[in-house]
């Protein structure tokens, strides 16, 4: 099983990761990682703290000259901005910094200061934040170069913005994520980032945040992957989890899932053929899974994100300490987040996939799994 743990608060000195479940002998550099920890800061309606942040990175153990050795993976993603959070954030001393008792609506503030009794929602921002999202990205880099060396890409790219939309032919394949990032708001089509733009343009003006949806895509998959046998390891089911674990994710559908319910059979399933000594569809619109396996080729994944809840203008809100009505109180925030979201889902998707290529071939070292696969697929290719 390939499991991570994150640790770290978002003002805090540090992030880490640990990676358990690598198998050995796959190339890992640790410049590709701050590459993807990079495009995690990504995208037009960031906010400044985009600029300050720089992810700077230290690969700490589990690595020996540019290939893993089977033992955890240990990342530390340091804060160029302790030092002036390290008053308000040290582990140790006397308290420091303004109680927030005014928690935002829609954050995790009220409910974390309920759950655990804390009378400082600083206590539950630090590590409800995206911020958090940092170290998940660089879990997902490392699942990412093992998925390489078995021709797996995974891709994102943003479909929705507040009300503007991309067009659903402009869908990107796995040489594309270059173009995609080059995007303001990271979209494949030209008029829907336009459209995109304007409408975060729109939102900056009136002091407002914006949702969206963005669609992860993974190239290069085998048939076989999750099993229906048991819900708890159904493919979709998993990537479900996955996903909807980043924060601010309110739904994640497989393929065209939302779509499809609003139609009938006869439109929402993808017909079988045999052409070439193959079994082929001719349409994707199970985005790649059936009965919580993976059909082989193409899977996509779709998440809809919400508006961000820390908001220029704040809401009404109750003060906890004097149940006062008063406005919730502010950080550093951004207009919308939906690009950067993105790249946090493809490293989730990752994951699960590396999971469930394990899971299915087994094997402690690289070679061992290439065998396997490749002695799989020729069962397959047999039929």
């Amino acid at each position: 099983m390939l499991r991570y743990l994150t640790a770290g608060e978002s003002h805090g000195p540090a992030l880490t990761v640990i990676l358990e479940g690598m198998p050995s002998g796959v190339p890992i550099n640790s410049k590709f990682v701050s590459e993807e920890l990079a495009r995690r800061r990504l995208g037009y309606g960031r906010g400044p703290r985009m600029k300050i942040e720089k992810d700077a990175l230290e690969l700490l153990s589990g690595v020996r000259f540019g290939k893993s050795l089977a033992s955890p993976i240990s990342l530390v993603i340091r804060n160029s901005e302790w030092s002036k959070w390290e008053r308000v954030m040290s582990p140790e001393g006397a308290p420091a910094g303004n109680v927030l008792t005014k928690p935002r609506p829609g954050h995790a503030d009220l409910v974390g200061m309920l759950k655990y009794d804390l009378d400082d929602s600083r206590n539950v921002l630090e590590r409800s934040s995206a911020r958090e999202t940092a170290a998940r990205v660089g879990a997902g880099a490392l699942a990412k170069q093992f998925l390489a060396q078995l021709d797996i890409t995974v891709i994102s790219h943003v479909v929705v913005i507040g009300s503007a939309q991309a067009s659903e032919e402009a869908r990107p394949g796995p040489g594309d994520l270059e173009a995609i990032d080059a995007s303001q708001v990271r979209c494949f089509d030209p008029e829907g980032e336009k459209r995109m733009v304007e409408e975060i343009e729109a939102a900056t003006q009136e002091r407002d945040s914006l949702g969206g949806i963005f669609e992860v895509i993974a190239y290069g998959l085998p048939v076989g992957l999750g099993s229906y046998v048991h819900g708890d390891r159904r493919l979709d089911a998993r990537l479900a989890q996955a996903v909807m674990s980043i924060q601010a994710i309110k739904g994640v559908e497989v393929g065209d899932g939302f779509a499809n319910a609003r139609k009938r059979g006869s439109e929402s399933h993808d017909e079988i053929f045999y052409d070439a000594g193959r079994f082929t569809r001719r349409t994707d619109r199970a985005g790649g899974t059936e009965g919580g396996v993976s059909m082989g080729g193409a899977l996509r994944v779709r998440a809809a994100m919400k508006p961000l809840s820390t908001l220029r203008q704040p809401l009404r809100t109750v003060d906890v300490k004097t149940k006062d009505s008063v406005t919730a109180f502010k950080e550093r925030t951004d207009v919308c987040s939906v690009p950067a979201a993105g790249v946090v889902g493809e490293s989730m998707v990752a994951l699960v996939l590396a999971n469930e290529v394990l899971e299915k071939f087994g094997g402690d070292n690289l070679g061992d799994i290439r065998k396997a696969m490749e002695a799989y697929q020729a069962r397959i290719d047999g039929r």
